[in-house]
C-alpha cells in the first residue's frame, strides 16, 4: 500500500516562513513526479508547484519567489519550503506524487496519490 504523509503544518503569522515535508512509503518502484497543491477555505485546489525526478521545478505564479520545492529522492520525500507568508497563503496543503509499482506478472503500473493534507493557518 503506497501511502504519502505530510507533516509540518501549523499556525503561521504573516511574514513567516513555513517548511512542510511529505514522505512516501510503501512499495513501489520509482517516484516520478512529485507536487505540493492546496485548498482554501471555499477555493478549489489549486497547483503550488512539482519537481521531477531530476529536480526541476516549476511554480504557481501565486508562490514564485517565496516557494522552494525541493525533494530527496533517498528518503522518498518532497519538501515544500514557503517564506513572506500571507493570509491568503492559508490552506490544506497537499502532496501528490505520481508513483510506479510492480503489478506482477510482468505489469507495471504508474497512479498518482495523494496526502491527507496538512493544515496551514497564517494570521495576519
Amino acid at each position: 500500500q503506497v501511502q504519502l504523509v505530510e507533516s509540518g503544518g501549523g499556525l503561521v503569522q504573516a511574514g513567516g516562513s513555513l517548511r512542510l515535508s511529505c514522505a512516501a512509503s510503501g512499495s513501489f518502484l520509482r517516484i516520478n513526479l512529485m507536487g505540493w497543491y492546496r485548498q482554501g477555505p471555499g477555493k478549489q485546489r489549486e497547483l503550488v508547484g512539482t519537481i521531477t525526478s531530476g529536480s526541476t521545478v516549476n511554480y504557481a505564479d501565486s508562490v514564485k519567489g517565496r516557494a522552494i520545492i525541493s525533494r530527496d529522492n533517498d528518503k522518498n520525500m518532497v519538501y515544500l519550503e514557503m517564506s513572506r507568508l500571507e493570509p491568503e497563503d492559508t490552506a490544506v496543503y497537499y502532496c501528490n506524487a505520481d508513483i510506479m509499482t510492480y503489478r506482477g506478472s510482468g505489469r507495471y503500473e504508474q497512479k498518482h496519490y495523494w496526502g491527507q493534507g496538512t493544515q496551514v493557518t497564517v494570521s495576519s
